[in-house]
C-alpha cells in the first residue's frame, strides 16, 4: 500500500451472520439444528487496500467472501459498499452493483466453462452488462489477455489448452472484464505449484498498482498473505479474532490461534536463527453445529483459563496505544 493510499472506506461489514441449516436424513429432510458458518464478523476495506483473510480451512472465510460480494444473503448485519447499504438489494440495483465487486474463485479448472473458448468466457460479463458492439468487447478481450500476460490470439483456445497458471490469468482477466473497483480473491493460488504461486500474487500487485484494486484476499497460507496484504483479519469457527497490519500481526502476533499459525510457516535454512517454535495445537477443530462457549478458541488454548469458557472476548485494541492491531482474547500475549 503506497503511502498516497486513500483512507476512505469501501466496503464495511458490521455483525455480518451466515447461517446453513442441519438436515436429517431421508425423505422429509426435517431441520435438526443451524451452523453459523460466520458469526457476528464486522470489518472495514479500505480503497486501494488489500486485506488478507486467514484460517484453517472450514473457519468460514470463504463464505465471508461471497457474503460480502452478495452471492450469498447475509441472515444478520450489514453491508455497506462505496457508502451504500447493499445488504438487501435485488434485481436491477444488484445487477449494476456486480460491475464494481468481481471474485477471483480458487480453482481455475473448474470455474472456467470446459466447452466454451477462452474469448467466450472473458466475454461473458462484458455480454451480460452490455459493454458495446460484437468489436468492441473483442477489442477488450483482446486488451484483457494482454494485461494478465496472455496473448490476444489466446482468445480462440479452450482452458485446459493452458496451464493452471496461465487458466488462474484467465479467471483474473474474466474478474477484472467490467473495471471493478474491489475484487475478492478465494484462495486463488492455493491449487497452484508453489512455483507458479509467487507469479500470480506477483501478478495481482502489479494490477492492483495499475488499476488502483482494492483486494480481500482469502487464503489459508500466513507466508502468502503477509506478501501481499496491507491489513490480516485472522478468523477462527466463524469469527474473526485478530485483526491489524500485516507486519505487526506476523511479526508480533497477539492471538495465540494466530501465533499457532505462523509457527507452521516454512522459513528457509539461512533464517533458522530466528525460526520460530512449532506449536502444535491440543485437540481437533470443534464442530460448528456444537460451538464452544465463551471464547471458541479456549478448548485449545495454551493459555486459557476459566473466564475463556464462560465469557467470548470483543474484538478490541491490542493495548491502549495498539490503534488497528484489535484481538479477541482474555490473555493476549
Amino acid at each position: 500500500m503506497s503511502a498516497e493510499q486513500s483512507n476512505n472506506i469501501i466496503l464495511r461489514a458490521d455483525g455480518v451472520t451466515k447461517r446453513f441449516p442441519l438436515r436429517s436424513k431421508g425423505l422429509l429432510r426435517r431441520t435438526t439444528g443451524w451452523i453459523d458458518a460466520v458469526n457476528d464478523v464486522s470489518l472495514e476495506v479500505r480503497e486501494r487496500e488489500t486485506l488478507g483473510l486467514v484460517g484453517e480451512s472450514g473457519c468460514g472465510k470463504s463464505t465471508l467472501g461471497r457474503v460480502l460480494l452478495r452471492l450469498l444473503n447475509a441472515d444478520a448485519g450489514t453491508i455497506e459498499f462505496a457508502g451504500r447499504d447493499i445488504t438487501n438489494l435485488r434485481g436491477k440495483d444488484l445487477r449494476r452493483m456486480r460491475r464494481d465487486m468481481q471474485i477471483v474463485f480458487q480453482d481455475p479448472s473448474s470455474s472456467l466453462n470446459p466447452r466454451h473458448q477462452v474469448g467466450a468466457i472473458i466475454a461473458a460479463p462484458l455480454e451480460i452488462h452490455r459493454y458495446g458492439s460484437k468489436a468492441e468487447i473483442a477489442d477488450r478481450v483482446a486488451e484483457l489477455l494482454e494485461l494478465v500476460g496472455l496473448r490476444p490470439e489466446h482468445a480462440r483456445r479452450y482452458p485446459h489448452e493452458f496451464s493452471g497458471g496461465q487458466r488462474q490469468r484467465i479467471g483474473v482477466a474474466r474478474a477484472l472484464a467490467l473495471n471493478p473497483r474491489l475484487v475478492i480473491a478465494d484462495e486463488p493460488v492455493s491449487a497452484l505449484d508453489v512455483s507458479i504461486q509467487a507469479q500470480i500474487v506477483n501478478l495481482l500487485a502489479d494490477l492492483q498498482e495499475q488499476l488502483d484494486l482494492t483486494y480481500v484476499f482469502i487464503a489459508h497460507d500466513l507466508a502468502v498473505v503477509r506478501q501481499i496484504s496491507d491489513r490480516v483479519a485472522v478468523m477462527y469457527l466463524g469469527r474473526i479474532v485478530e485483526l491489524g497490519p500485516s507486519l505487526k500481526v506476523c511479526d508480533r502476533p497477539a492471538h495465540h490461534y494466530t501465533n499457532a499459525l505462523l509457527s507452521a510457516v516454512p522459513i528457509p535454512e539461512v533464517e533458522s536463527v530466528t525460526r520460530r517454535e512449532r506449536i502444535v495445537l491440543r485437540g481437533d477443530v470443534p464442530s460448528l453445529a456444537n460451538p464452544p462457549s465463551g471464547c471458541p478458541f479456549h478448548p485449545r488454548c495454551p493459555a486459557a483459563t476459566s473466564i475463556c469458557a464462560i465469557d467470548r472476548p470483543p474484538l478490541v485494541p491490542r493495548t491502549a496505544d495498539s490503534g488497528e492491531h484489535l484481538v479477541a482474547c482474555h490473555h493476549p500475549l
